[in-house]
């Protein structure tokens, strides 16, 4: 399975190439588009086998392990290897991607780039930033990690700087200084524990195994400033409040496919980095400082659901709710339960799914009103039923409503962190109602009631005479809003067949998660397993789910 695992990291990087190649030549934004969809389909069935072939209950931590010399000077190797945290993940971006792909390129909500900026390039920079999350995801050298983790920075700059809206360049300068400083100070405490591995081992090594054995003989003294410096960057990354604030703007700014991978996945690796960095290479500082962890989701989950209600662009809205929902796994991770865990690491792969299909409503929304701003949309549901509808489920899956997959994990964080963490659970539990209202708010001022809006009814002087005028006459209004609705439905149209087909993997995945997740915990639970045994934490809850 190493073999599979090199290519699961050199094709979309390959691909990324021959992308840029063809975006050079005459005609080729189009061939381009085409050879990068084909690409991200073969990424996507490398990981079904990849899949199908990882064992969950090997007695290794990590499968398909490869690792060859990359700086003997330092001790550093290129090595990777796959656990129950990565793999899940990486068929999250598998899944993705082509999605992303064929809504930029193949349908009509596509991003429109302005100045002559094609969706060739977006396709060619979407695959590199695959290629280099798949290999973050898979590196068992912690140097390595620290290089794919600023790398990743310079695709996600460039879809931000290059293909965002009107704001782009500042939202991804911020993007990239709020992420590069967070990296810096996650390599001085690479630093400190490569020294430390050298004066406790007698040989220095970046080796994650090494370095988790070496965890046991550090005092808390010198744990807690190393934990900082990697806490640091994934809290900036996740993103944690109050280091949230490039979230927002980047989200914003960001072009819709961009969008998708940047919350649905990239932010992903702060939390991806608690669950295989700072808990296994610092178990007594994770300890230690878990009630300030703690203190700062559940201030996320109040904090994000009352700035996701008062937001009036949609873009924005999608970014908050995402604070809010990492703050529930920042709580599953540091309650230290086998239960909420395992629903953290399954809310990461639940989260993504959920706000992809969130952020690909909007886009298909705003591509047809020309705006993202909730203002300019009302009784979106009488002229596109179908884009209604489905923005309905993107919104249920967000708020957790039982049935679909963002309940499962939720429940596990809430029902895991409720023996050892009660005060906080009852205060994450709060904005599980934030988030029912601020949901139903949107989709209520967007999609039921009347025809209203200037993305809705148009700019034009018919629409402002609809706007203005309120005969009296019942029989004449039906018939003025029935003519109204006539001219938006035509002029606005519902979902196409291939805008359908972006979507619907996304709702199967919503449903089958929702009442079928066993296959996936499967993976998860023998990773979190291992990740309670090197915290050394005995699990609050029994086997038979009863408190201890």
């Amino acid at each position: 399975m190493s073999a599979l695992l090199l290519v699961l990291v050199l094709l979309p990087l390959v691909g990324a190439a021959v992308c840029g190649f063809l975006v050079r030549s005459p005609g080729g934004d189009a061939a381009a588009k085409t050879a990068g969809f084909v690409v991200s389909l073969a990424e996507f069935v490398l990981v079904v086998v990849v899949w199908a072939l990882y064992v969950p209950s090997a007695p290794t931590r990590f499968q398909g392990e490869l690792s060859v010399p990359w700086i003997p000077a330092f001790g550093t190797r290129f090595a990777l290897g796959l656990d129950g945290i990565a793999l899940p993940m990486i068929a999250l971006l598998a899944v993705l991607v082509p999605l992303v792909i064929a809504y930029t390129s193949f349908t009509r909500a596509a991003d429109r780039f302005p100045d002559g900026r094609g969706a060739g390039g977006f396709v060619a920079l979407m695959l590199a930033l695959q290629g280099v999350l798949v290999a973050l995801f898979a590196a068992t050298d912690v140097f390595l990690f620290y290089v794919l983790f600023e790398v990743m920075l310079v695709p996600m700059y460039f879809i931000i700087g290059r293909f965002g809206g009107a704001r782009r360049q500042y939202a991804a300068v911020k993007f990239f200084l709020y992420s590069f400083l967070g990296g810096l100070l996650m390599l001085g405490s690479i630093i400190g524990i490569f020294v430390a591995s050298g004066t406790r081992l007698g040989q220095a090594s970046f080796d994650w195994t090494t370095l988790q054995h070496l965890a046991a003989q550090l005092p808390l003294s010198t744990q807690i400033p190393l934990f900082l410096g990697f806490f640091a960057a994934f809290a900036i990354k996740a993103p944690l409040v109050p280091l949230h604030t490039w979230l927002p703007d980047a989200g914003a700014e960001a072009p819709i496919g961009g969008g998708v991978i940047l919350v649905g996945v990239l932010d992903k690796v702060g939390v991806f980095g608690f669950l295989r960095y700072c808990l296994p290479l610092f178990p007594l500082a994770s300890q230690s400082l878990a009630p300030l962890v703690l203190v700062l989701s559940v201030i996320g989950v109040i904090y994000g659901a009352l700035l996701a209600a008062m937001q009036t662009d949609m873009k924005r809205f999608v970014a908050y709710t995402s604070i809010a929902h990492f703050g529930f796994i920042g709580l599953g991770i540091f309650a230290f339960s086998q239960q909420a865990l395992a629903g953290s690491a399954l809310y990461m792969v639940n989260h993504g799914i959920s706000t992809a299909m969130l952020f690909l409503v909007v886009g298909m929304l705003a591509a047809r009103g020309g705006s993202s701003r909730i203002a300019d949309y009302g009784g979106v549901g009488r002229i596109a039923p179908v884009l209604s509808g489905l923005f309905l489920v993107a919104g249920l899956t967000t708020l957790s409503l039982p049935g679909t997959n963002s309940f499962v994990s939720e429940f596990l964080v809430l029902i895991g962190s409720w023996p050892r963490e009660p005060a906080y659970t009852v205060i994450a539990t709060v904005g599980i109602i934030f988030a029912a209202l601020y949901v139903l708010w949107i989709f209520q001022r967007t999609m039921t009631g009347p025809l209203r809006g200037e993305a809705v009814l148009g700019r034009g002087p018919g629409a402002a005479s609809a706007v203005a005028f309120e005969p009296t006459d019942g029989g004449l209004r039906d018939m003025l809003e029935d003519d109204a609705s006539a001219r938006a439905r035509a002029r606005f149209g519902d979902l196409t067949g291939r805008e359908i087909g972006v979507l619907a993997p996304l709702v199967l995945l919503i449903f089958l998660l929702g009442f079928f997740p066993q296959p996936v915990l499967n993976v998860i639970n023998p990773a979190v397993s291992a990740t309670m045994s090197e915290v050394g934490v005995a699990d609050p809850v029994g086997p038979n789910g009863v408190a201890r």
